[in-house]
């Protein structure tokens, strides 16, 4: 956990085309994505000072914000700039990267068609997003009772700030009994993503994970199953049932923030963490950090 509060960390902050003192990135308390969650953000990791697949996270971020309804009024090519820009700045090698994008304060109602977009960019350092001792035994996550909504009611293809109230939500119900965080299931009652990971589970030589039809499609998630194809490790994408896990070896959650943590436990179910879910601990962390990828190569 921090120490110190967020808003008084030492550094700069990449705000509106400008890299500001820390303490100065502020944004009026009318502004409308505040009020109504007009908003959308990426969540990106360095390591050895390179930020790790920073144009995908770009990309997705501009994706999102289309989906909302704006667009950003950067390019992807001058939002990647200004994150390196501010990595160098920050003097930092191994950081959390935060561009998150919303409406402004020009009206107050449900409709801002004219409201100005910002953007900012924020580093800092971020260790392991678990406590690391229990990460090595494998975390415990409860069920939650909050749902992943159906694509029909929510715009689950965008990293909005919005879809991420019942993550907070589900969180803190788990934390509260225990655990560290919560599996949700999506309306159909099918295991769907943790509040803020994508998860797998192995069966056998096998590596299983839901479909992502009204979730988020990982850039995490996407980098495990690039390095299981060259594995040769057998990925399988498709509905998984709850009462499925019973029958299950071993299970892991994967995202910028998680990386790659082993799972012990989900509600009533057991898992051994096992050999191939340290192997791809030990891939994905080879892949992202240079140091290690330039050895491997």
């Amino acid at each position: 956990m921090m120490s110190v509060s967020f808003d008084q960390l030492d550094g700069y902050i990449w705000f509106d085309g400008e890299i500001i003192p820390w303490n100065e990135a502020k944004v009026h308390v009318l502004n409308h994505g505040l009020h109504y969650a007009s908003a959308v953000f990426e969540g990106e990791r360095a390591y050895d000072g390179e930020i790790f697949k920073l144009t995908e996270h770009t990309q997705r971020l501009h994706e999102s914000a289309r989906i909302l309804g704006f667009t950003i009024p950067y390019s992807v090519e001058e939002i990647d700039e200004a994150c390196r820009q501010l990595l160098a700045k920050q003097g930092m090698k191994d950081v959390y990267v935060r561009p998150i994008a919303w409406r402004g304060s020009e009206s107050m109602g449900v409709s801002a068609q004219n409201n100005r977009v910002h953007l900012a960019i924020a580093i800092w350092e971020w260790p392991s997003y678990f406590d690391p001792e229990q990460k090595l035994k494998g975390i415990r996550l409860d069920i939650a009772e909050y749902r992943r909504p159906d694509p029909r009611t929510a715009p689950s293809k965008s990293k909005a700030a919005g879809l991420y109230m019942i993550c907070t939500l589900s969180k803190h119900a788990a934390e509260a009994k225990g655990y560290a965080d919560a599996m949700m299931l999506d309306w159909r009652g099918q295991v769907a993503e943790a509040t803020g990971a994508n998860i797998f589970f192995v069966k056998g030589d096998k590596l299983l994970t839901p479909t992502p039809d009204c979730f988020l499609n990982g850039i995490t998630r996407q980098t495990i199953i690039e390095i299981a194809n060259r594995r040769g490790i057998k990925v399988e994408e498709r509905a998984i049932m709850p009462e499925e896990l019973e029958g299950f070896d071993e299970s892991f959650i994967c995202g910028t923030a998680a990386e790659v943590t082993p799972v012990a436990e989900i509600g009533p179910y057991t898992f051994t963490p096992g050999e191939m879910t340290r192997a791809l601990m030990d891939a994905y962390a080879a892949e992202v950090r240079p140091s290690l990828r330039a050895a491997a190569e």
